[in-house]
């Protein structure tokens, strides 16, 4: 039996309910955060949103957006909706359970401003599965796949509206003919390594609905300066 706790984000006094055998967020949703533009009166919405870790970390850097998190798992969706609760936040956020299939149907077609999303990294039937199903199908594409979530976002998605998504570089090539595939013309690519000297283990998207194909790789972020201390980088990025 575990037991949930709540912890300081250290951003914006928010706090965020967790349960360590479910869904804990990562530097990934962090990296995201940090990587997404919002401005205020902006609706967004976040895809396989989790505990809504990413709806919280992208407010505090840009307040005055509507957000939306959908999570397929009910029972992460709940602890979501106890953290907006907490925070009191429930005048410009909202935790829903679904299906990221059918979204765009479901939410009426160009309907927001901005889609962020941290979605399962691989493909089903890949590397080790998690023996927690909770954590499986946050982990592998048991539920959705990269193109149901490059179709849903296109979807759901305005004319010029803007996608920010986290991911493996190993898949890079089949997320950017994916994005072009769906009018989701890549803008900006960063790739994030876990030390200066090692190859990157995730890579940062973004993109705009209709939008002319002109991509820029960013500077690198680098995540630890030793396998005790994070980079002063990655310290920035969290703290700025």
């Amino acid at each position: 039996m575990t037991v949930e706790r709540i912890d300081d984000l250290q951003r914006a006094g928010y706090r965020l309910i967790q349960d360590p055998a479910k869904f804990c967020f990562g530097v990934d949703a962090v990296l995201l955060s940090w990587f997404s533009r919002v401005k205020p009166g902006e609706r967004a919405i976040d895809l396989c949103s989790g505990n809504g870790a990413v709806m919280f970390l992208t407010d505090a850097r840009h307040p005055g957006a509507k957000w939306t998190g959908l999570e397929i798992q009910e029972d992460v969706v709940e602890e979501a909706a106890r953290s907006i609760l907490l925070n009191r936040t429930g005048d410009h956020m909202e935790a829903l359970a679904g299906d990221v299939i059918g979204a765009g149907e479901r939410f009426g077609r160009a309907s927001f401003d901005v889609v962020t999303v941290n979605p399962p990294y691989k493909k089903a039937g890949s590397g080790l599965k998690n023996p927690s199903e909770t954590k499986a199908i946050s982990r592998h594409e048991i539920l959705c796949t990269l193109d149901d979530v490059l179709r849903e976002s296109a979807a759901l998605l305005k004319d010029g509206g803007r996608f920010y998504m986290v991911h493996r570089p190993e898949r890079l090539t089949e997320i950017l003919s994916g994005m072009r595939e769906r009018k989701l013309a890549p803008k900006d690519v960063v790739f994030v390594h876990p030390f200066a000297d090692k190859d990157a283990t995730m890579v940062l998207v973004s993109g705009i609905r209709g939008g002319r194909n002109s991509v820029k790789i960013g500077p690198p972020v680098v995540i630890y300066e030793t396998p005790e201390r994070y980079s002063s980088q990655y310290l920035k990025i969290y703290s700025e």
